[in-house]
């Protein structure tokens, strides 16, 4: 964040527990699912703070979900800082085809033990999955509703 010459790539960077850099180029579905689903969070869930690609210090290391939506405590106590020391209440993952099942395992894990409340999988045909510290469940625990459209073309 402090170099300018990486401030503007196309990926986001996250920090590996080794401290090594890791780079993952997005689609532009990516992209889109990440706008939709912010939107529903400024909509839906106006008390708290949503932001794209937080960075959030975990056991793995400074990990970037592609969403996530912090209450007003959240807000309050942690504001801007970067990277979050813990964990906002809902981090979002969009799945991509380069993501292995186990890696995403180890994210929502570590995004739990981080204090997150939920963690939502989204594949790229938009489907949702919400996942608590109790396992996968059929819906969120919080008051938002979000439905994605198919990919375009």
């Amino acid at each position: 964040m402090n170099d300018p010459t990486l401030r503007d790539l196309p990926y986001k960077i996250e920090l590996n527990k080794y401290g090594k850099i890791e780079m993952s180029p997005a689609s532009n579905r990516h992209g889109r699912l990440q706008v939709l689903i912010s939107a529903e969070f400024l909509r839906q869930l106006p008390d708290g703070i949503v932001i794209n690609e937080a960075a959030v210090v975990t056991e793995l290391g400074v990990r970037v979900p592609d969403v996530a939506w912090g209450s007003a405590a959240f807000r309050a106590a942690y504001g801007e800082t970067t990277p979050y020391p813990v964990a906002p209440e809902i981090c979002v993952e969009i799945v991509s085809p380069s993501n292995s099942d186990e890696e995403m395992r180890q994210k929502t894990s570590a995004y739990f033990a981080a204090g997150a409340r939920e963690v939502w999988l989204v594949s790229e045909d938009g489907r949702l999955r919400y996942f608590t510290h109790g396992g996968e469940q059929p819906r969120s625990q919080f008051p938002v509703t979000v439905e994605l459209p198919p990919p375009i073309g």
